[in-house]
C-alpha cells in the first residue's frame, strides 16, 4: 500500500476514474464470454469479485491511493449510492408481487428471516466456537453482509457507511460473500433447478402458480420493453440525482433535530447525516413506485442504477489491504452457519407449505442475490420466469438497507459495542 515515503504512483483522481472506468469495462466485456476460455473462467469467478479485487490490487501494489482520492468519497459514497438505491427500488411493483401468490411471499419473507436469524445464531455460534472471530468490529461487517444477503450491494455499501465498517473488514466479509453466495448456494439451487419437477411431484407440490406466473410474466415483458430515447436516459439521471439533492438537503436537519430532541439517536444511528441520505433515498424510490416513474425500468432505471452501484464497488475496493484479507479464515466458519441457517428455515418451511422447489430458490436468491442473481437462478428453472428474480430482487433492494440496520442493531448489542 502506498506510505508517506512512497507515494501512490497514480495521485490525479481524474486519471484513477479513467483507470477504473477502464477496468470495469475490461471486466464486463471478458464476463461477456467474447472466447471460449473467459466464458469458462467467469463461470467460476464472479465479475462482481473482480470488481472488488482488481481495485484493491492497484491500492495495494501502490498503483493508486484509495484512502487519499476523493472518488470514494464524496462522490461514489454521497452520490452514487444513493441514486442506485433510488433506481433500483422505484420499479418495484407491489401489487404484482402479491399476485404471485402467497406460497411464493411466505418463502421469500422466510428467507428474509432466515438471513436476519442467521447472522444472530452465527454470531453467537462463534463466540462459543472461536470468540475471537466475533471480536472488535465483525459485528459492523456482519451488518453489512446482511445488508448485501437481504438485499444487493448497494445495501451492503449502505450498511458499510451506516456503521462505519473499516474497509479491510468490509473486504474480508466481501470474499465471505462470494464464497458463500455464489461458490456454494447459487451453483447448488441451480442444480436442484435440473431436479425440481421430481421433487416437486415426490412432496406432493402444486406447480399450478407458476404455469399461470409464466404466460403473466410473458405478457407484461411484451407490452412494456422499449428500446431508451436520450430523454428516457436523461429523465433516468434526473430523477436518481435529483432524489439524492433533496435527500442530501433533508438529511442535515434531521439528524441535527434527532440529535437535539432524540435520547437514544446516537446509538441507533439517526444523528448520522448519511444514515438519513440512505432511508430517503430508499423511500423516495418505494414512492415513485406507486407513480408513473416506475415506468423508467422498461428504459432501464435498473441497469444505470446498477452502473452507478458498479462504480462504488470499485471505489470500495480501492481502499482494501489484500495482504489482511487471509487473516481470518474462521470468517467462513461463521458464514457457512449462518447461510446454512438460511437454508434449513427454508427447507423447514417449504415442506410444510408443500411449496415448488422453484419458490424455494427463488426465495433464497430473492434475498440472497436479489436483482443481480435471482433472475439466473429463476431463468434455469425456465426462462421466461427470470422476471420474478428481477421483481423479488427488486423487494430485496428495498428492504435490504432498513432490515440489515436493524439486524445490524441486534448484533451491535450482542456485541455490547
Amino acid at each position: 500500500m502506498p506510505t508517506e515515503s512512497t507515494p501512490a504512483l497514480i495521485s490525479n483522481d481524474i486519471v484513477g476514474l479513467g483507470l477504473i472506468a477502464a477496468t470495469l469495462a475490461l471486466i464486463f466485456w471478458l464476463a461477456s464470454g467474447p472466447t471460449p476460455f473467459w466464458r469458462k473462467v467467469f463461470t467460476w469467478v464472479p465479475a462482481l469479485l473482480l470488481c472488488y479485487f482488481i481495485p484493491a490490487i492497484y491500492n495495494t501494489t501502490g498503483l493508486i491511493d484509495g484512502h487519499g482520492t476523493k472518488l470514494y468519497n464524496p462522490i461514489a459514497r454521497d452520490v452514487l449510492l444513493p441514486a442506485a438505491l433510488v433506481l433500483l427500488t422505484l420499479s418495484i411493483d407491489l401489487k404484482g408481487i402479491a399476485r404471485l401468490g402467497p406460497k411464493l411471499l411466505v418463502m421469500f419473507v422466510t428467507g428474509t428471516v432466515g438471513i436476519m436469524l442467521g447472522a444472530l445464531v452465527s454470531f453467537q455460534a462463534m463466540k462459543l466456537i472461536h470468540p475471537a472471530t466475533v471480536a472488535g468490529d465483525t459485528w459492523a461487517g456482519m451488518a453489512a453482509l446482511a445488508g448485501s444477503w437481504i438485499g444487493g450491494g448497494a445495501n451492503m455499501a449502505a450498511m458499510r457507511e451506516t456503521f462505519n465498517v473499516d474497509a479491510t473488514t468490509f473486504g474480508q466479509f466481501a470474499v465471505v460473500d462470494v464464497v458463500c453466495a455464489s461458490i456454494l448456494l447459487m451453483p447448488a439451487l441451480i442444480w436442484l433447478a435440473g431436479r425440481a419437477q421430481a421433487i416437486d411431484a415426490r412432496n406432493g407440490a402444486d406447480t399450478s402458480a407458476i404455469d399461470d406466473m409464466k404466460r403473466r410474466i410473458a405478457d407484461y415483458q411484451a407490452r412494456s420493453a422499449r428500446i431508451p430515447t436520450l430523454t428516457d436516459l436523461m429523465i433516468i439521471v434526473g430523477v436518481g440525482l435529483g432524489v439524492v439533492g433533496a435527500a442530501h438537503a433533508l438529511a442535515a436537519p434531521l439528524a441535527a433535530w434527532c440529535a437535539a430532541n432524540i435520547s437514544f439517536a446516537r446509538q441507533a444511528s439517526l444523528d448520522n447525516q448519511f444514515v438519513w441520505v440512505v432511508m430517503l433515498s430508499t423511500f423516495a424510490g418505494l414512492a415513485l413506485s406507486f407513480t408513473r416513474a416506475r415506468e423508467l425500468e422498461a428504459v432501464g432505471a435498473s441497469r444505470v442504477g446498477t452502473l452507478f452501484l458498479y462504480f462504488l464497488i470499485a471505489c470500495i475496493g480501492m481502499q482494501m489491504d489484500l495482504l489482511s484479507l487471509l487473516e481470518r479464515p474462521w470468517l467462513f466458519l461463521l458464514g457457512a452457519i449462518w447461510m446454512g441457517t438460511h437454508v434449513l428455515l427454508l427447507y423447514v418451511v417449504g415442506r410444510l407449505l408443500k411449496a415448488p422447489v422453484f419458490f424455494l430458490a427463488i426465495g433464497s436468491q430473492g434475498n440472497v442475490g436479489a436483482a443481480a442473481s435471482a433472475p439466473v437462478v429463476a431463468a434455469a428453472f425456465h426462462p421466461s420466469l427470470a422476471p420474478v428474480g428481477v421483481l423479488l430482487g427488486t423487494v430485496g433492494y428495498a428492504t435490504g438497507t432498513v432490515l440489515a440496520y436493524i439486524t445490524g442493531l441486534m448484533l451491535k448489542w450482542m456485541a455490547g459495542a
